[in-house]
């Protein structure tokens, strides 16, 4: 099979939804001659609607992160398409992506807001004064102000620099936001304080987002949708209310009875 690249941009109607993913495979090659090649991914088909919220769930090495870095642009597939909506502008990617650790996407040596202010002149095309102004306004849209902006990213929590990231995935005015597990590292309080902005962004915006997450109370509080994958391969999806209470996959019934509630212990195994 010839390695396509995905994804290959395939304009969706501007009334259609913001993603559509159909037939995609992932497949690594083998770590040692002769060996079989190592499937990531295996025929993952979804739709993300317009300022819909969608959350794949999984166990490490399910594959749900191949498959949103694939829908990010970040890996190629061995094939299938990803169709995205607005992938035809010229002028901002129409997917981005916030990952667990913000501090490796941000320059440790250059203060927030000449970033934002950077990355506004040179993919959108902003004159300086239009950048300084539209990063003030990014950082407001995301809970910080100005006195953030002339700090280095070092000098700010890990809440403010996971803000920052959000607000640079919003400066492109992408159609998906991709977050993988963006609010993992962060202690509970400052979690709800993420989850209660991205909330905020749904209401006011039409961008769509696709949460990667293990935390199905996460998935919970912030997503319409969710698939759950195994192996690579989707075992079940549907809306977000009726896959966690109501599971059909034993996979899936089985992450459901891995999270820690009142009276839970964990079985121990035997010696």
């Amino acid at each position: 099979m010839t390695p396509a690249s995905i994804p290959v941009p395939v304009p969706v109607a501007e009334t259609g939804p913001a993603l559509v993913v159909e037939g995609l495979r992932k497949e690594f090659p083998a770590r040692s001659r002769g060996g079989k090649a190592v499937v990531a991914v295996d025929d993952v088909g979804f739709t993300l609607e317009r300022g819909g919220s969608l959350a794949v769930v999984g166990e490490s090495g399910s594959g749900k992160t191949t498959t949103a870095r694939i829908v990010a642009g970040l890996e190629r597939a061995t094939s299938g398409t990803v169709s995205v909506a607005g992938s035809s502008s010229g002028t901002s990617r129409p997917v981005q992506m916030v990952f667990q650790d913000p501090f490796a996407s941000l320059d440790p040596r250059q203060r927030i807001g000449a970033g934002l202010t950077e990355l506004l002149r040179v993919r959108i095309g902003l004159s300086r004064a239009a950048a300084g102004e539209r990063a003030v306004g990014l950082l407001a849209e995301v809970g910080l102000d100005e006195q953030h902006a002339a700090r280095l990213p070092r000098d700010l929590s890990g809440g403010q620099r996971q803000r920052v990231a959000i607000a640079r995935a919003l400066a492109l005015e992408p159609e998906i936001l991709i977050l993988d597990e963006a609010v993992a590292a962060l202690d509970v309080s400052v979690q709800a304080q993420v989850l209660n902005l991205l909330s905020d962004i749904r209401e006011r915006t039409t961008v769509a987002f696709l949460f990667v997450s293990h935390d199905l109370a996460v998935v919970r509080q912030v997503t319409d949708h969710c698939l759950v994958m195994r192996g690579g391969r989707v075992v079940e999806q549907g809306r977000t209310a009726d896959v966690l209470d109501h599971p059909q996959d034993p996979y899936t019934q089985e992450l459901l009875d891995a999270v820690p509630r009142p009276g839970w212990h964990p079985r121990r195994r035997r010696a």
